[in-house]
């Protein structure tokens, strides 16, 4: 059943997935060779400069990236489930909901987080080439906030295409836009890592709600 489900969800998302991977690449790419372009015309120290003095991580051109990602995904995966009620039908399968529901939403977590890996791993590389690994893990703290963005982007937006009241979408809607105006306040590196931890365990918190929106779905609950 779990490996059903995951093919399910493979052919339902693979061009998007395929097409986020294309974006990254080319994101990410752009992002080097404009630093390569300015190394070249003034010299590494404006990195060094850059990164210890004047605010700025390199790559912020990527800041809103995960969360684009996060929300395009969880809505090629739930909305057509819901609009066409195949979600309904998928929840009184001889299968414990639990687990119906657990595959598809873990699916769309291992998705984005192996993207998010990938591309940390491929900027981590690149930068290396100029900075050092002080430098590079202070890039990577502050990038950590908006891959945080991203799944708690497709969490809530997950949560409101399964919900079935208006009422209940539009409050989850807005607590969306407030998790998602903290995380992106501040533009300073390492500004959230003193509260990094509960940040997480916030965001992440809203998996309560997607799992309460999916029961009122199956309940069949209408405004």
């Amino acid at each position: 059943m779990n490996k059903m489900i995951i093919y399910k969800e493979w052919l339902k998302t693979r061009a998007l997935i395929f097409g986020m991977i294309a974006v990254t690449v080319l994101a990410t790419a752009f992002c080097y060779l404009n630093l390569q372009k300015n190394v070249q015309f003034r010299g590494e120290g404006l990195l060094w400069e850059l990164l210890t003095s004047k605010d700025t991580v390199l790559v912020e051109m990527l800041r809103y990236l995960p969360a684009i990602f996060g929300g395009v995904l969880a809505l090629c995966q739930f909305l057509p489930e819901t609009r066409s009620r195949r979600l309904k039908l998928t929840l009184h399968l001889p299968c414990p909901q639990g687990r119906m529901i657990c595959g598809i939403y873990l699916y769309g977590l291992c998705v984005l987080g192996c993207l998010f890996a990938l591309q940390a791993l491929a900027m981590a590389a690149l930068l290396s080439k100029w900075i050092v690994g002080e430098l590079i893990a202070r890039v990577m703290l502050t990038v950590l906030v908006w891959y945080l963005a991203g799944f708690g982007t497709y969490i809530w937006v997950g949560a409101i295409c399964i919900e079935p009241t208006w009422k209940m979408r539009v409050v989850m809607g807005v607590v969306l836009a407030g998790v998602l105006y903290l995380l992106f306040l501040s533009a300073v590196p390492e500004a959230y890592n003193s509260f990094l931890p509960s940040l997480a365990v916030y965001v992440l918190g809203g998996q309560v709600m997607f799992f309460s929106s999916t029961a009122r779905f199956k309940e069949g609950l209408q405004d």
